[in-house]
């Protein structure tokens, strides 16, 4: 199964994303009880496309292509046209001085809500794997 979508760089974009996939994930038996986890991942994967990567910009496009079967899992890949980053390079938001930070905690619950993640095309494409 294959879901793909091109959209504005938008906030109010994601629900409808995240709709659309959650729809997918729900015709898959083999997700059940991993829903919130992709959800959650995904709607992160997202807001930091838009925000970071396009800068709020809703005249820029962010692509998010989602390919599932019952061998390989779900793999998420969410991209933008933004400079892109290095994730080795974010601060810990579980470190004393960020913890009460109200921001910096996207790419970490990816990370532990995920089974795999990587980042490509210099940090502009997130691939996040459930299985």
């Amino acid at each position: 199964m294959r879901f793909e979508v091109t959209f504005a760089a938008d906030i109010n974009s994601i629900s409808p994303v995240v709709d659309g996939v959650m729809k997918l994930v729900s015709q898959m038996g083999y997700a059940a009880g991993k829903e919130y986890a992709i959800e959650m991942a995904l709607r992160e994967a997202l807001a930091n496309a838009i925000i970071h990567g396009c800068k709020n910009d809703p005249g820029k496009q962010v692509q998010c292509c989602v390919a599932c079967d019952e061998e390989n899992g779900m793999l998420i890949v969410v991209r933008d046209p933004g400079e892109g980053f290095d994730p080795v390079s974010l601060p810990s938001p579980i470190k004393d001085q960020n913890i009460h930070s109200d921001h910096g905690r996207g790419i970490y619950l990816i990370n532990r809500l995920m089974d795999e993640v990587t980042y490509k095309q210099g940090g502009r494409e997130i691939h996040m794997r459930k299985y």
